[in-house]
C-alpha cells in the first residue's frame, strides 16, 4: 500500500520548523542588539537614529521629505516624527519648510549629524564584519544573500504594509 504524504498544517509548525524559526529570530534579536550595544557604547547613538542619519547620508542634498523618510524606513509616520524631533533636539538633524509644499517639511543632515556617521561607521562596520561575515565562509554567505533575497521576496508579497492614507498624506507631511 502506497503512502500518502499529508501537507502539515500551515496553521502549527513542525518541530523542525519550530527549531529553525527560534535559530533566526534568536539570531536576528542578537545581531540588532548587539548593532545597538555597539552603537550606544562607542558613540552614544542608537541603531535607529544610524539609520536615519545613513538614509540622510545618502540622499540628494542629505535632505528628505517626512513621507521619503517613512518610505526609506519603512516605519510608521508617527515614529519618524519622534525619532526626527528626539535627532533635533540633539542636533543631528533640522526641520527645514519646503518651498515646493507648503505641506511638506524636509528634514536635513546637520553638519553634525554628519561627523557622527563618519565617527561611528567604521566600528559599527567593524563589529558587523566580526559578526556576520567572519563567522560565516564564503558559501555561506553566498546562500545566506539568497535566502535574504527570498524571503524579502515572501515579505513583499505577504504585504504587510498598512494601507496608503491619503487623506492623511493630503493633510501634510507631519
Amino acid at each position: 500500500m502506497a503512502t500518502v504524504r499529508t501537507r502539515p498544517d500551515p496553521r502549527k509548525l513542525t518541530e523542525d520548523e519550530l527549531e529553525l524559526f527560534q535559530a533566526f529570530h534568536l539570531m536576528r534579536r542578537g545581531f540588532d542588539r548587539t548593532l545597538d550595544a555597539q552603537l550606544q557604547h562607542d558613540d552614544g547613538i542608537s541603531i535607529s537614529e544610524l539609520e536615519v542619519l545613513m538614509t540622510l547620508t545618502r540622499s540628494p542634498g542629505r535632505r528628505l521629505r517626512v513621507r521619503d523618510l517613512v518610505d526609506a524606513t519603512g516605519w510608521e509616520k508617527s515614529r519618524v516624527s519622534h525619532q526626527v524631533t528626539r535627532m533635533a533636539a540633539r542636533g543631528f538633524v533640522e526641520r527645514q519648510e519646503c518651498a515646493e509644499d507648503r505641506r511638506a517639511t524636509w528634514i536635513h543632515l546637520t553638519g553634525e549629524g554628519r561627523r557622527v556617521v563618519v565617527r561611528a561607521l567604521p566600528k559599527h562596520s567593524a563589529t558587523i564584519r566580526r559578526i556576520l561575515f567572519d563567522a560565516l565562509s564564503p558559501e555561506q554567505q553566498e546562500h545566506l544573500l539568497g535566502i535574504s533575497r527570498s524571503m524579502n521576496t515572501a515579505i513583499v508579497a505577504e504585504d504587510c504594509a498598512p494601507p496608503d492614507d491619503d487623506e492623511e498624506r493630503a493633510d501634510g507631511d507631519e
